[in-house]
């Protein structure tokens, strides 16, 4: 009902004497307004519920009965004029109106349950808040202690969080929010998530320095076949990219040892255990080496920052990636127009 009805049922009231038309339009006034004044709420209901997937996950997570979270979706839906949200089995699918809803409605309520403390933060000058970072074991031992070094001498009251994880554990981390946002290497970067890749590393062939492969002014992928392979486990990355290489080239290989950690990869490699390709990151002056670069067969590894798409990001987290690299995540929209990732 629109205003100019809602006022000609008022006028109605208060000229005729009717004492039950005028309830009633007190009442839809009254409804107006409740749903207006519970717009925040309605969001959060709604936003905890499309990024958890069921209303049981998102009242757990908001502290509220399952019939209040699903009350407050219903009342967005009814206020805008749109199915937000689909069953399928026990979860919850977004509609395209909900996706749209989301991208706009997700940084608004993250901001806004950040509020307190971002407020600290910017009192405090940074001088307090948290940060949580997840990253695989190589992007925390090689690439970020000259960042956490600086942030630290920047920041030295921010309370700083490292999450060693890999691959799915990490994304699933980034989606529920339990971390600010992660730094490392992606191949596959998903819909809902934002990679920015800031540094590059070539692969490198590593043998001991008395092999018959050190002294080869060129390596060709075939010379690796007689030699095993000393490789991470072949849930990782490094893994899945060697096998891809090598069966696309119709090349044979072997893997001798599968062993988690460039460092114990390296170790074993110049105790003559095996051979090995890793990337360039782990790789530094006084390893005791033949080191073959192998760009012309195996892509180079980026590495760089993982946020969620429409994350808000702290000030706390804004002043780490800045240290990255100034600006990350700022886009140009379909119309041209700048606008952030946070």
């Amino acid at each position: 009902m629109d205003r100019r009805k809602t006022n000609k049922r008022l006028n109605e009231a208060a000229v005729g004497g009717s004492h039950g038309a005028l309830s009633d339009a007190r009442s839809v006034v009254t409804e107006r307004l409740y749903y207006k004044g519970n717009r925040l709420k309605q969001l959060r209901a709604f936003c905890y519920a499309a990024k958890l997937g069921t209303l049981s996950r998102a009242a757990e997570a908001l502290y509220l009965s399952q019939p209040s979270v699903s009350l407050q979706l219903a009342a967005l839906e009814k206020e805008l004029g749109v199915r937000l949200m689909e069953r399928a089995g026990r979860r919850l699918e977004l509609t395209r109106e909900g996706q749209v809803l989301q991208a706009l409605a997700q940084p608004l309520v993250d901001g806004f349950d950040q509020l307190e403390v971002d407020f600290r933060g910017r009192l405090s000058g940074l001088d307090a808040g948290q940060l949580t970072i997840a990253a695989g074991a190589s992007t925390i031992q090689y690439l970020l202690p000259p960042l956490i070094q600086r942030y630290r001498q920047l920041h030295p009251g921010v309370r700083l969080t490292l999450q060693n994880v890999t691959g799915q554990d990490g994304l699933a981390l980034l989606r529920s929010d339990a971390v600010d946002f992660a730094v490392g290497s992606m191949l596959d970067v998903p819909s809902d998530i934002a990679y920015e890749p800031v540094y590059h590393f070539d692969p490198m062939l590593i043998t001991p320095v008395d092999h018959p492969l050190a002294r080869r002014a060129e390596i060709e992928l075939e010379d690796l076949s007689p030699f095993g392979l000393i490789l991470p486990p072949r849930r990782l990355t490094t893994y899945r990219l060697v096998d891809l290489i090598f069966k696309k080239a119709k090349v044979p290989y072997r893997v001798a040892i599968e062993v988690g950690g460039w460092e114990v990869i390296k170790q074993y490699v110049a105790m003559g255990l095996g051979i090995s390709i890793v990337t360039g990151i782990c790789l530094t002056p006084s390893d005791r080496l033949a080191v073959h670069n192998l760009h012309r067969f195996f892509p180079q590894r980026s590495y760089g920052v993982v946020i969620r798409k429409g994350k808000y990001l702290s000030p706390a987290a804004r002043a780490f990636i800045d240290l990255v690299r100034p600006g990350l995540f700022s886009r140009r929209d379909e119309d041209g127009q700048e606008h952030s990732e946070h």
